[in-house]
Order: C-alpha cells, then structure tokens, then sequence
C-alpha cells in the first residue's frame, strides 16, 4: 500500500522524509523515493525496495543530509509498471521543476497520456501518475495551487497527492479525491 510524507520547514528534508517513509513501512510497498527543493534545485532519488535501499542511495549524495528546504517522499505498492526505479515516486515533469507523489489510480491516464505526447511531451515510466506532473507543468500560470487545480479537472479516477515546484519553493500542494490524506 502507498505511502506519502511531506516536509517543508528549516530543518534537513531529506531525513525528515526518510524517516517518515520508516514509519510507514507496516504498510507494504515495493520502491521508495523522495524530492527535495532546496538551494534552487530539485533533488530527487529512487530506488527499488526497502527505504533502508532509498536511504542508501539517498547517502550517496551528501549535501541532502544539510540541505533544509521542501520535500515529498512516497512507497509505491505497484499498480502500472513493473517495480523499477523509473517507475518508483516522486514523477518529474521533463523540465524538473515539478515533482509529485500519488496514491490512487488514474481511470484516463492512457487518453491523457496520448493528449500530452501530441503536445511534445516524453514519459519515462509506464505509470498512470507520471501524467499528473506533465499536466500541471502544461497548466502552470505562476500559481502552483492553480496549476494542480487545473490538472485534476482533467483527471478520472482516485488519487491521494502532493506536488512540490521549483518555481514555489516553500509550498506544498495537496489534493484527494476518493484516497485518505492527514495532514
């Protein structure tokens, strides 16, 4: 079952997340990830398996243990795709400066899909999620929370999900339709 943590404060995100991601391993996943905004970067890392794994891979790049910024972090039961790293959370739209996490299943995803690739659009999972960042991307004016807004006007189905931006630094978005979030 998936799991999503988000962090946004003045202490290291990365570890914060990491250990959020620990706290919810009881409830059964297959690959883990997080993204961080921080110091005008996005920094995301993916892995297959345990968030031991995540926390690993996460270690070989150091400066994420400082870096104090905004994150989200995800562990992905597996609906479309194959466990894999491209397949694991968080999804980046093909600039990098959105990422997002989603629980839930995208019912249009393939229609949507093809409506985005027609746009120019390259996808690098097989995931229904991966979308979502690709439409807020398309739809983002300078307002995060308008952009998601307009993204989820276009999707049929059930989610559970937060999206961080480079271009919104401080901010999480977070929406649910028909899948539990706690804030």
């Amino acid at each position: 079952m998936c799991g999503i943590i988000g962090y946004t404060g003045k202490l290291a995100a990365a570890p914060v997340l990491i250990e959020g991601l620990k706290r919810l391993e009881y409830r059964g996943y297959d690959s883990a990830g997080l993204a961080v905004v921080a110091d005008e970067h996005m920094y995301q890392v993916k892995s297959v398996g345990k968030v031991a794994q995540l926390e690993a891979v996460a270690g070989q790049q150091p400066e994420l243990k400082k870096l104090a910024g905004c994150g989200i972090a995800h562990t992905r039961w597996a609906t479309h795709g194959a466990p894999s790293t491209p397949n694991a959370h968080p999804h980046l739209d093909e600039s990098g400066r959105f990422a997002i996490v989603h629980n839930g299943i995208i019912e249009n995803h393939q229609e949507l899909r093809r409506h985005l690739r027609t746009k120019g659009y390259t996808f690098r999972s097989e995931t229904d999620s991966e979308v979502i960042a690709y439409l807020i991307a398309d739809a983002y004016e300078g307002d995060l929370l308008s952009a998601t807004a307009a993204a989820l006007e276009q999707l049929s189905g059930t989610y559970g999900l937060a999206v961080v931006s480079l271009l919104n630094p401080d901010e999480i978005v977070v929406a649910r339709k028909g899948s539990p979030i706690v804030i």
